[in-house]
């Protein structure tokens, strides 16, 4: 059983490559190759999400109609993924930059939406057959190894710069391997979900406290969401530390890594709710310490990393076992659910890149100059300041919502 749920960590470390890190990395990699502007980008990120307002419930709808052929979809699906993540990175855009960078980011995007859905969706059916608490323990495995494929992918391009390679050239062609490694992996698990039927929306929907868990997941995505779009600018321009942007993330996410079982342990014993609320206030704590950061507090900033890092460990873990186990007693079939599921996920990323990309550059705002100091205090209230309101109501509402914490 082990080995088994060692494939999701390796698939669910794949997949977390193509996510996070794209939206840290290749806003910046196009301003600074191919000179596009920052609310260019922000409006067409903003735009391609709302392409996942049609996709991410016929994806859903699909994943639970596959049955027994949901495993060569999903092998399509990775080829698709890899191909986007080649042409975004290592293939000099043959048209205008911002479309070449919508259409690739596009395919990488609606690959990983497909993806990600049939995988949560498989997960809950494989958690309903393990004893005890199996959607916390799947979790713990999924999201560990999802933290770590961050890390990896937060690191990779420095460790290719380091050794004579392009950067993000060689990202794309080593996420392509580990994509058809994680493949290979789970090429036996896919069956798991295909004698679960389809639901339907309406049984999510419908459910007081499924959409209850939807609300706080996007109110609690959203700080996650802001950081990660402004983490690269902060470092570059409020810490005036360019270099050190890699060694950050990677200490971010490792945190975050080493804290995700942790938060699932205490979860079994002490309560998901309870545990996940705990997070929260540590992650209000360690935004609100970077409000007072200034040029050179790279040490101070390091701290505030790793406690938001860990704090994201609990976000990552225990809201997704919660859903999870919920759509296990509403909609086995779970495709849906988690369409819904990965909509929220991503709205908050795309609002945050039309938001505040736009909101920066109107302030004065620009990547790679000395910048005036009332841009500099918006950028920091946007970095820290937003996720900390963001974060004290996902509590009040978590608060709120009473949730069965039995198996």
């Amino acid at each position: 059983m082990t080995q088994r749920l060692g494939g999701y960590a390796v698939f669910a470390g794949a997949l977390a490559a193509a996510g996070l890190p794209i939206y840290i990395h290749a806003p910046k990699f196009y301003v600074d190759t191919y000179g596009v502007s920052l609310g260019s980008l922000g409006a067409m990120l903003f735009a391609l999400r709302l392409i996942d307002v049609v996709q991410d419930p016929l994806f859903g709808k699909l994943s639970g109609a596959l049955g027994a052929k949901r495993g060569q979809a999903v092998a399509l699906g990775v080829f698709g993924m890899c191909a986007g993540m080649i042409g975004l990175f290592a293939i000099s855009p043959p048209i205008d930059p911002l479309w070449w960078f919508a259409l690739m980011l596009t395919l990488v995007f609606s690959s990983f939406s497909f993806l990600n859905i049939a995988f949560y969706a498989t997960g809950v059916v494989k958690a309903a057959q393990l004893p005890g608490q199996g959607h916390l323990r799947l979790a713990r495995w999924r999201e560990t190894g999802a933290l770590l494929g961050v890390c990896l992918a937060s690191l990779l391009p420095s460790v290719m710069q380091a050794f004579g390679v392009a950067p993000f050239v060689g990202f794309a062609l080593a996420f392509s391997a580990v994509c058809i490694i994680a493949a290979i992996f789970m090429r036996h698990e896919w069956r798991v979900a295909a004698a679960v039927p389809s639901t339907g929306f309406q049984y999510v929907l419908r459910d007081p406290l499924a959409r209850r868990l939807l609300l706080i997941a996007l109110l609690n995505a959203a700080p996650v969401a802001v950081s990660s779009t402004l983490f690269l600018f902060f470092v570059e321009s409020r810490l005036e530390a360019p270099g050190w942007e890699g060694a950050l993330l990677l200490f971010f996410f490792l945190a975050a890594a080493v804290a995700a079982p942790v938060w699932g342990l205490l979860a079994e014993r002490y309560g998901a709710k309870r545990v996940l609320m705990a997070a929260m206030v540590l992650a209000i704590v360690a935004f609100g310490g970077a409000l007072a950061l200034g040029p050179g507090d790279v040490v101070f900033f390091g701290l505030i990393c790793f406690a938001s890092g860990a704090a994201l460990g609990a976000d990552m873990t225990l809201l997704p076992a919660m859903f999870a186990r919920r759509l296990a007693k509403v909609a086995p079939g779970a495709s849906e659910g988690f369409a819904l599921w990965s909509f929220v996920s991503k709205f908050t990323l795309a609002f945050a890149a039309v938001a505040l990309l736009p909101l920066l550059e109107m302030q004065g705002f620009e990547t790679g100059t000395q910048n005036p100091a009332s841009a500099l205090t918006w950028l920091s209230m946007l970095y820290a300041g937003v996720p900390c309101l963001l974060k004290l109501v996902a509590i009040a509402l978590l608060a709120a919502t009473p949730i069965n914490e039995e198996p």
